[in-house]
């Protein structure tokens, strides 16, 4: 039975059902014979077409392609979460701000800017957000890591590159809306970003 689905079956069931975006690699794979690349585009286009003007849409991110709900339904879906998406402390934001605007950077180089030690936690919950991850190392005294974002923060940020990101005192609005009225919730005293060490 499963060779008469047709590519397309096949591909948009893969989409709707997989947790992450799908590579054009994998999709590619997914059918036997491999689709071609002209294939595979007239595939992913008959799936935008036939899925225009419904609640998902199918988009294109840096980590592959995706199904997601549009705009507004998913803001009219936020009262049947069981689950509020999670709350980040005020260290927590300022330090993505940092490795965002400043990447790459060092753990030192974040405490020279915020003016406090970056604890463990803070860089943990960051990387198991998937939103930084070390891409090197600096050639200095004990080759500190060098810390980047990640294909899944611009992704989660509906981002396609860096250069999209907006101005940096619109980033906590754009990944928390409420970040102002949270109160810190890591051990490190709360503190303010320079607006001197920071692109405006």
């Amino acid at each position: 039975m499963t060779d008469k689905i047709s590519p397309d079956a096949l591909i948009e069931a893969a989409l709707l059902t997989q947790t992450e975006p799908l590579t054009e690699k994998s999709m590619h794979e997914l059918c036997v014979p491999p689709l071609s690349q002209d294939k595979l585009i007239d595939v992913l286009a008959q799936l935008k077409t036939r899925w225009q003007d419904r609640a998902l849409q199918l988009v294109h991110t840096q980590e592959g392609w995706r199904f997601q709900i549009v705009q507004t339904v998913f803001e009219r879906l936020g009262s049947l979460q069981e689950q509020r998406a999670p709350r980040y402390s005020r260290a927590v934001m300022e330090t993505l701000a940092i490795i965002a605007y400043q990447q790459p950077v060092t753990r030192g180089d974040i405490e020279g800017i915020r003016g406090v030690a970056v604890s463990q936690n803070v860089m943990q919950t960051l990387q198991d957000r998937g939103w930084i991850e070390v891409i090197g190392h600096r050639d200095t005294l004990g080759k500190p890591a060098l810390w980047a974002t990640t294909a899944t923060f611009l992704s989660d940020l509906r981002l396609d590159g860096l250069e999209e990101l907006p101005p940096l005192t619109e980033l906590g609005e754009l990944v928390l809306p409420d970040l102002i009225e949270m109160p810190p919730t890591d051990e490190e005293e709360p503190a303010t970003v320079p607006s001197d060490t920071l692109p405006n």
